[in-house]
């Protein structure tokens, strides 16, 4: 048995300015910034959220868009669970693998990173 749930939105920006890009994602969601001081973590800006979801805008070498995350305790039972209903693989990045929907959208299946994940997930055999 494994769990997973939706962790939250990641804002993929084609841009050489991320600091510009999450200032204005900042404003328009009404978001404070947390920038990590974790140089590994330098394309990242984490958007203060009081939702429950993560949010994050993302400096990527790829056309803008936006993805969603799925955190989960066993990351390859969870791909393989996707895989099932017809996503595709489409690779891995450090710890999280990216995967696409037969609909055509990326996402990621990622670590758990949110509060109490055992108690709001969702548990797969």
């Amino acid at each position: 048995m494994h769990r997973s749930k939706l962790a939250g939105f990641i804002i993929d920006c084609e841009t050489d300015d991320l600091d510009a890009a999450a200032d204005f994602w900042s404003a328009a969601l009404g978001m404070p910034k947390n920038k990590a001081d974790d140089p590994a973590e330098s394309a990242y800006v984490k958007l203060d959220t009081d939702r429950g979801l993560h949010i994050e805008v993302q400096q990527v070498s790829h056309p803008s868009r936006v993805h969603l995350d799925i955190e989960s305790d066993d990351i390859e039972a969870e791909a393989r669970r996707l895989e099932a209903l017809g996503a595709k693989r489409i690779g891995t990045v450090r710890t999280w693998v990216v995967m696409e929907a037969p609909t055509g959208q990326r996402f990621c299946i990622v670590r758990p990173q949110s509060e109490g994940f055992a108690d709001d997930a969702n548990a797969w055999d």
